[in-house]
């Protein structure tokens, strides 16, 4: 990314010779996204992350009289421009751009562990059903939901299937060559690359409206010059994690199990959220009861210590997890969970440190927010 920021700066839209070369760094990167997740490079658009993939999805698929099958434990990214599009508009507020749309969506429940029943997705579709669309890991308890079931039902009742698997590519096996998946989201820094770049895969052709209009990139979904640094950011995310798969997921996976186990040891009155079995092997929800989460994430923080209460895209929010109360969670009980999740760099010291400072500071907060 350096060397394309101090050295190749020209415009990949231009044909002069710096714009050429910007372009095949450009169609680099491509390639690599594409080998990652089994597609060829055309099906590869790049956005400037998940957020607008998912946005881009729903916007420009979706009018009015269309039904959408989701779940309970989406995204916001994917929860919120759904909920613009209800007749009642979200949180009662229709925006103008918007006003009108008028669709339909049901939303899946999960059971107690976060997963979401390919059969019960499949008896939310009706005749008028348009898309589905269903994370592939959450984002806050790190739940594998049965994409490849559901995306083989959704073929056959001419329904689009797409998945927001951003949590999922680069720590367990995302490959579309065996899925018939018609899209799915991704942003570059889930996966040890920069933020603020991320792509949208339309498989066979599939087509969208542009979501930002003007120039015509990305095959007209994303008017605008390339952000090439960032996208070239992503290919070598992409061709790490393509090489470094199995032994990122072996060692996350031992990280996170000596986290719970050092846990379960050290602390009492402890739950996982989830099932250990059906989750990313990188991620860890667990609940500390007595204990508000927040209170945990400043405590942590200023031992040095980043963890998270809920979903990171709400980390300033106080309000329980929609995730663990779908979950079957009481608000009480999601506010004393916390998201605890491992990754490169780091090592079984850090994981030790971390389970010490946890036995240490859950009793003396049980102690202070006793009645």
């Amino acid at each position: 990314m350096q060397a394309v920021l101090r050295d190749e700066y020209g415009n990949p839209s231009s044909v002069y010779a710096e714009g050429a070369a910007a372009r095949e760094r450009v169609e680099e990167a491509r390639a690599e996204v594409a080998a990652l997740l089994g597609v060829v490079p055309a099906e590869v658009r790049f956005t400037g992350g998940a957020t607008e993939a998912n946005n881009a999805i729903v916007f420009g698929l979706l009018g009015p009289g269309d039904h959408v099958v989701t779940t309970q434990v989406e995204h916001p990214s994917i929860d919120e421009p759904l909920a613009c599009l209800e007749p009642h508009g979200l949180a009662g507020r229709p925006a103008r751009w918007t006003e009108g749309r008028g669709i339909a969506v049901t939303r899946v429940a999960p059971d107690e562990a976060g997963c979401v029943d390919a059969g019960d997705v499949a008896e939310a579709i009706r005749p008028e059903t348009k898309l589905v669309t269903m994370i592939w890991a959450n984002n806050e308890t790190g739940a594998i939901q049965p994409v490849a079931q559901v995306a083989e039902l959704c073929g056959p009742r001419d329904v689009l299937f797409h998945s927001d698997a951003t949590q999922a590519i680069g720590k367990t096996s995302v490959d579309l060559s065996r899925l018939p998946v018609d899209f799915v989201s991704s942003s570059a820094h889930k996966l040890g690359g920069p933020k603020g770049v991320g792509a949208l895969v339309g498989r066979r052709n599939s087509s969208l409206p542009a979501f930002l209009r003007g120039g015509g990139q990305e095959r007209g979904l994303r008017g605008g010059t390339e952000n090439v640094a960032s996208i070239v950011g992503y290919g070598v995310a992409c061709a790490l994690a393509r090489r470094e798969a199995a032994e990122r997921e072996k060692r996350s996976g031992a990280l996170r199990d000596r986290m719970w186990q050092g846990i379960q040891r050290s602390v009492e009155r402890v739950r996982w959220n989830g099932d250990p079995a059906r989750a990313l092997r990188n991620t860890l929800s667990v609940e500390f009861e007595g204990v508000a989460g927040e209170v945990l994430v400043q405590a942590l923080d200023l031992e040095g210590v980043a963890v998270s209460a809920g979903a990171a895209c709400h980390s300033g929010s106080i309000e329980p997890s929609k995730v663990l109360v779908a979950m079957g969670r009481t608000p009480e009980q999601a506010r004393g969970s916390l998201r605890l999740s491992v990754g490169w760099g780091v090592d079984e010291q850090q994981i030790d440190r971390a389970v010490a400072l946890l036995a240490e500071l859950v009793p003396r907060a049980r102690e202070v927010e006793a009645p």
